[in-house]
């Protein structure tokens, strides 16, 4: 794989997390590291807005969500994209340009870097084995770096992504958007932390989708066996199938429990003590990874411990498609980023509610849980059939707990899901403005996240030591 020459590090600066830390100290007397202070001056120059300009690494379908998210944020100038495919690359620059964007194409990362000298920042979209070597790079360019989840297929990677952040002074924004998401972000901070759902015992998530066919590519467009070996690659089905194969990824739970999982930390605030989990590759026989796993964390919290479930199914769409389930003793939270499966459930003991409303912390109840209606009979005995010798009857206690109310979360968001999480990253870059996602808090995530993986494989429970979780 190529590697950029090693460059001299630049002077360390504070760490975001004591930049804050600072801040809350000394109150108004704030603390600006130098790339912050440049980029308040450069604002306030301008009247608060500032054109960035930006990189892509990586166009596949990833990459294209990411242009298609940042192409409707003010300001954000495309300069240059790159891709080790060529049929990607002309679909990225054809992309851009219908939005007006001159960009430059390259095949390699590090030509890219030495070329385009005025970049502000790099969005990174490629396999997860490279995302250390794309990052890491790119910071060490002076370049501040947007990387998708999960942050990298291995602990060792991951952590070298947060040493390097911390040595450069760059921001580190990895792509859980859901922390940027206004409805999660309600959920957490109106919700959650104000304690409507009561002590929090138990999360339930899930991802389930139905049966896909392997990616294919145009036998015209495919990359020689020289390029694809270059750049770490044994065939073009596994090039554009990367994440089934354990070399390129972490599989399902990595690629899609790794949002909901992230969720669970950070609703929580918590990293977990241990795991155990089970799966398997049950349906796909041509690919490496689970299809198919279920796992069981256990958080402490200072009101008692939170066991949450996970599962991540990729044979079926049934169940409901995704959502984070926090079920607490005076009420239940259901979250998802598709709205029609966001709701909010109180229990009967639980206080009144409808001053939540007024406050504009809640929509207004609908119908009781999962839309059906309360259930009219609570007991019930069934009645004897006549028989010429009829048996004696019998008790059936059928007791049934009446559905619960469902409440409406009053935020939306009409834009791409991706989109408040880039602009986050922006607004971070111009006006020194907290990230949602920065490096130490993805790496504990990961930690989390790729754990799931070594349970599965040792048949057993996995404890997570406090150690695991520090840089």
């Amino acid at each position: 794989m190529e590697q950029l020459p090693d460059r001299a590090a630049q002077p360390s600066e504070l760490t975001r997390r004591n930049f804050l830390t600072t801040g809350l100290k000394l109150g108004a007397a704030v603390l600006l590291s130098p790339h912050v202070a440049r980029a308040q001056a450069r604002a306030e120059a301008t009247g608060g807005s500032r054109t960035l300009n930006v990189a892509l690494i990586g166009c596949g379908e990833q990459g294209r969500t990411l242009l298609n998210a940042a192409l409707k944020i003010p300001d954000i100038r495309f300069r240059a994209i790159c891709d080790i495919w060529e049929y990607n690359r002309t679909y990225g620059e054809r992309l851009l340009g219908k939005f007006g964007h001159t960009v430059k194409s390259f095949e390699s990362y590090g030509d890219m870097l030495v070329s385009v000298l005025d970049l502000d920042a790099v969005i990174i979209a490629t396999p997860d084995f490279m995302h250390a070597q794309h990052t890491n790079a790119c910071l060490r360019a002076g370049k501040h770096v947007y990387c998708e989840k999960l942050m990298a297929n291995t602990v060792e990677n991951a952590r070298s992504m947060v040493l390097t952040q911390r040595e450069t002074g760059k921001l580190l924004q990895i792509g859980h958007q859901r922390r940027s998401n206004p409805r999660y972000l309600h959920a957490r901070d109106q919700i959650f932390r104000r304690g409507l759902l009561g002590r929090v015992t138990t999360i339930n998530g899930q991802w389930n989708r139905a049966v896909g066919d392997d990616l294919g590519f145009p036998a015209r467009h495919k990359l020689s066996d020289s390029t694809l070996q270059q750049y770490g690659y044994a065939n073009m089905h596994e090039f554009r199938n990367w994440r089934w194969f354990k070399k390129y990824a972490g599989g399902p739970v990595s690629d899609l429990g790794a949002h909901q999982i992230d969720v669970y930390n950070w609703m929580l605030g918590s990293n977990p003590v241990s795991v155990m989990a089970g799966g398997g590759v049950d349906y796909y026989r041509t690919h490496e990874w689970y299809d198919h796993v279920m796992a069981i964390f256990e958080y402490p919290t200072a009101a008692g411990p939170v066991r949450a479930f996970y599962e991540v199914l990729t044979t079926t769409s049934a169940g409901g498609g995704y959502h984070e389930y926090f079920m607490g003793d005076e009420g239940a939270l259901k979250l998802s980023e598709n709205p029609k499966y966001t709701k909010l459930f109180r229990e009967a003991r639980a206080p009144d509610w409808e001053h939540w409303v007024a406050a504009g912390v809640l929509g207004k109840p609908g119908a009781g849980e999962e839309g059906a209606p309360a259930p009219v009979k609570l007991w019930e005995k069934s009645k004897p059939k006549f028989a010429l010798a009829a048996p004696r009857a019998s008790v059936v206690d059928v007791r049934e707990t009446a559905a619960l109310s469902a409440w409406e979360l009053p935020v939306t968001l009409d834009k791409p899901i991706h989109q408040p999480h880039l602009e986050n990253f922006f607004d971070a870059i111009r006006t020194g403005s907290p990230l949602s996602c920065p490096a130490e808090s993805a790496f504990a995530s990961a930690v989390t996240i790729l754990r799931v993986n070594e349970a599965v494989a040792a048949r057993r429970q996995l404890d997570f030591p406090p150690a695991d979780f520090t840089v």
